[in-house]
C-alpha cells in the first residue's frame, strides 16, 4: 500500500475515480440473482454486459480503530421495472456501522435489520449522509437519470459478506412506475402485483 493513501486521497466526485487506486467494476453478469425480474435479467445480459457499478476502495490502515473507505459510482439503468443497484451486503463484523455521504446523482439505500427483517428506505443525495447501523444489510440503488457518486466509510475489520443476501435477497425493491422511483415489497412483485 502506498504510504501516502494512509493520510491523503484525491478523488473526482463526478466521475468517482481515486488518484493511484484501480476501481473494481461489477457488470451486469455479476449481478445474476440480485434483481428480481430473471426474464428481464436474462434478455439484457443477451443485449450485453455492462458496467453497472465500480468501487475504488482505500485501505487507510489496518488495527484498532482504523477506518477504510470507498468511492461508488452506480450507473443509471433498469432491469424491467427495477432500477440499477448494487449486491448489497452485511458486514462479517456485525456490529460494523458505515456512513454514506452522497456526491452526485440521485439514489436510495435499501437497509435492512438483520434481526426483525424490518426495512428502511432512505434517500442517498449530494450534500447527504445516511447512517447504517450495525446488523442492518443495505444496498445502492440509482434511480436518476445520471451517475450516482458517493463515498462510504467503515472500520477496517467490517469486511463484507455477500452469502445471505444472494440467498434471500431484499425484501424491498425499489422500481420505476409512471418515470417515478416506488418502493415495493419484492414479494408482492413476484405475485404480479404494484406492476
Amino acid at each position: 500500500m502506498n504510504p501516502l493513501l494512509s493520510h491523503f486521497t484525491r478523488f473526482d466526485p463526478e466521475t468517482g475515480i481515486v488518484e493511484g487506486v484501480p476501481g473494481i467494476s461489477r457488470r451486469l453478469a455479476d449481478l445474476r440473482g440480485a434483481f428480481t425480474d430473471e426474464d428481464a435479467y436474462e434478455a439484457a445480459l443477451r443485449r450485453g454486459n455492462p458496467v453497472v457499478y465500480t468501487v475504488s476502495s482505500v485501505s487507510a490502515g489496518t488495527g484498532e480503530g482504523a477506518l477504510h473507505y470507498g468511492i461508488g459510482v452506480l450507473y443509471p439503468g433498469t432491469i424491467g421495472q427495477e432500477y440499477f443497484l448494487t449486491k448489497g451486503h452485511l458486514h462479517s463484523w456485525r456490529a460494523a456501522a458505515e456512513v454514506y455521504v452522497g456526491l452526485k446523482g440521485e439514489g436510495k439505500m435499501l437497509l435492512e435489520d438483520e434481526a426483525t427483517g424490518g426495512s428502511t428506505i432512505v434517500d442517498l443525495l449530494p450534500n447527504s449522509a445516511v447512517y447504517v447501523p450495525g446488523h442492518t444489510a443495505h444496498r445502492t440503488v440509482n434511480v436518476g437519470a445520471t451517475p450516482l457518486v458517493y463515498i462510504g466509510v467503515y472500520p477496517a475489520e467490517a469486511g463484507h459478506e455477500y452469502r445471505e443476501i444472494a440467498k434471500k435477497n431484499f425484501r424491498m425493491m425499489m422500481i420505476e412506475v409512471d418515470g417515478k422511483p416506488v418502493a415495493v415489497k419484492r414479494e408482492e412483485y413476484l405475485k404480479g402485483g404494484l406492476v
